[in-house]
């Protein structure tokens, strides 16, 4: 066995002792900064400290400017765009640099008059918790483009307006909750992992183990025994949980495998989903979509996000994006598809792709119908053609024009948010429409047995037992995100995007 000097043993006592109560320093260093008693930028600018005497203010340093008897330190924690204003000697500015995490003690005074803000920190002690090298660190206070910010996921949320953007995704959540909640809506937790495509387009992503033996037998086969996906819709198993506690919702993240590289297209994103029991009429389904975004956007108004997402007039005067006030009142439009293809091939627009009765709207079609009325618009009754499987065939369908009972809301200057259906809840009829989408083997509906009916006999199994009217809807989360931003890419919405080509970190 080796031995340990005598000196040398003391020195390593020395270090492991020096070690532990660096530690303990830094994990109650971690205490005092999460600590509620210190209060975030945003509360101090908006409400001012309870003990003006003595302030705290953990954050991290924007930018600095030195004069020849003071510094001026703007100071940012993300709580606001607006950053706060700190004095300090130059010898407290030492070792402060652009990106600095510090946290700052002093006294609340007030600034001179026609100050930006009306008060700033009069600092008296500073502790810097992360060193800066500024000349090395990618983020610059000078105007950085969204893409370059896109190449570094991981810091990009540190600049002002994308923290912001966090901050607006977190009071939207909060406001939908509150507001389901109060509509008696149990929220629930789908899984991400599927065994079935619920749209049927084939853009799905496959899920299996990077291990050779993944399979049950040790051999190169699937982990689950057969193919599974990860989701692009929760839908399916929320008809399933509606049957269990009535009405339900979801918001979680989605997967579609779309090699589709424009501004509105993710290959994972979050979708907020909804499903209501004991409804048979889809106009109740609509009246929820248009209750729930009127108010959570009239939420939004209330709240600090509503001064900082302002934008100035040419004449300098502030005001409210135009779009916040159509999403927070009035009774939206409701047409018919029908009714949507006459008023597009009768616009004159030189439409790229020409409007035709069973087939999908476009983009620019899609704008043109929520720009003429001004306002967000319900397109109703789609051709059953061209949509999913399980959506209720329209009484008021034709031989000639077979439809579904089906919307889509549209948004000005951006499309599609919304996707509904009633669904279709009687047993025969829904086997003979996957039929007919090639899901399950042609016969009759009483003669298919659970082999024929494959990964999707247990969605039929819930029109077996005990089925209801049902409807509900999908609204795209970060498409919300982006408009009440005015964010045109979906990319600057999603923390960390997944693109076609694309996933950074």
């Amino acid at each position: 066995m080796s031995t340990i000097r005598p000196s040398l043993a003391l020195t390593c006592r020395r270090k492991l002792a020096a070690h532990c109560c660096r530690a303990r320093y830094i994990s109650s260093s971690s205490r005092r900064c999460n600590s509620p008693s210190v209060p975030s930028i945003a509360r101090l600018l908006d409400e001012g400290p309870p003990n003006p005497d003595h302030v705290v203010v953990n954050g991290y340093v924007r930018s600095i400017r030195e004069l020849k008897r003071v510094c001026f330190a703007n100071i940012g924690d993300g709580s606001s765009r607006e950053s706060m204003q700190a004095v300090l000697t130059h010898e407290q500015a030492k070792g402060l640099s652009y990106g600095s995490a510090v946290k700052m003690t002093g006294a609340w005074k007030p600034c001179r008059p026609n100050a930006k803000q009306s008060h700033e920190l009069e600092v008296s002690g500073v502790d810097i918790y992360g060193p800066m090298d500024a000349s090395t660190y990618p983020i610059q206070k000078a105007s950085m483009t969204p893409e370059f910010l896109r190449t570094m996921p991981h810091l990009r949320t540190r600049t002002p307006f994308n923290s912001l953007l966090l901050r607006l995704r977190s009071t939207c959540i909060a406001e939908i909750t509150k507001f389901l909640n109060e509509e008696g809506f149990t929220q629930t937790h789908t899984p991400i992992i599927t065994s079935s495509d619920c749209e049927g387009a084939g853009e799905v992503f496959n899920v299996n183990s990077s291990r050779k033996d993944a399979g049950l037998d040790g051999g190169e086969a699937y982990f689950f025994k057969d193919a599974k996906y990860l989701t692009v819709s929760s839908q399916l198993h929320l008809e399933a949980l509606a049957q269990s506690v009535g009405n339900v919702w979801t918001l979680s993240p989605t997967f579609r495998a779309e090699k589709s590289d424009t501004s509105r297209h993710l290959s994972e994103f979050y979708m907020l989903e909804l499903e209501m029991s004991f409804v048979d009429d889809m106009k109740v389904v609509m009246d929820m979509v248009e209750k729930m975004i009127q108010q959570t956007t009239r939420g939004l108004l209330r709240s600090r996000l509503a001064k900082e997402l302002t934008v100035r007039s040419q004449g300098g005067t502030e005001i409210l994006p135009e779009r916040w006030k159509i999403l927070a009142q009035g009774s939206w439009p409701r047409i018919t598809y029908t009714k949507a293809i006459g008023l597009l091939r009768s616009s004159g627009e030189p439409f790229d792709h020409l409007p035709a009765w069973g087939e999908g709207l476009g983009i620019e079609h899609e704008k043109y119908l929520a720009e003429l009325h001004k306002s967000p618009v319900f397109v109703t009754h789609y051709p059953r053609s061209i949509k999913p499987f399980y959506m209720l065939a329209s009484s008021t369908s034709t031989d000639q024009e077979e439809t579904v009972d089906c919307f889509d809301l549209l948004l000005p200057n951006a499309g599609e948010l919304v996707g509904g259906s009633m669904r279709e809840h009687r047993l025969d009829p829904l086997i003979i429409s996957m039929q007919a989408k090639g899901l399950v083997a042609p016969g009759l509906p009483a003669s298919i047995t659970d082999e024929q009916m494959g990964a999707l006999k247990w969605y039929i199994d819930l029109r077996r037992w005990g089925s209801i009217p049902h409807g509900g809807f999908g609204l795209g989360f970060d498409r919300l995100l982006g408009y009440l931003a005015d964010v045109p890419n979906i990319r600057e919405i999603n923390t960390f995007p997944r693109w076609v080509g694309r996933c950074e970190c």
